[in-house]
């Protein structure tokens, strides 16, 4: 069953919802606000699609931190995101050991081999 990683309160994981159910997919839910990835689990996922498809750059917290101006390594950027996991690029799709990030419907429909 595929889980969707994000924040509850995000409009992103609300539309994702809406897709999973309007086309009658069971889901899991992660809020990371609340049950955090673990620093294994954002390796894994890092390795699977890389940091900078991983971090929301147009987000509120990447701009609050300040990091467009600041030239991190990757250990920095994941020592940053693992701390701050809002600026994970929403949603995370976590199905069958394969990772798609951010809200496409195209994208769901070939990463979940639904049939149009």
């Amino acid at each position: 069953m595929p889980e969707i990683i994000g924040i509850k309160n995000c409009n992103t994981i609300k539309n994702t919802f809406s897709w999973f159910e309007e086309n009658g997919i069971e889901y899991t839910f992660r809020d990371v606000k609340k049950d955090p990835l673990t620093p294994n689990e954002l390796a894994e996922f890092v390795g699977k699609v890389g940091l900078e498809t991983l971090i929301n750059k147009k987000g509120r917290k990447w701009k609050m931190l300040g990091l467009a101006d600041k030239n991190l390594s990757d250990n920095d950027l994941f020592d940053v995101l693992l701390e701050h996991q809002t600026m994970i690029k929403r949603p995370v799709i976590n199905h069958e050991g394969s990772i798609l990030v951010g809200f496409d419907e195209e994208s769901f429909q070939d990463f979940l081999e639904i049939e149009d």
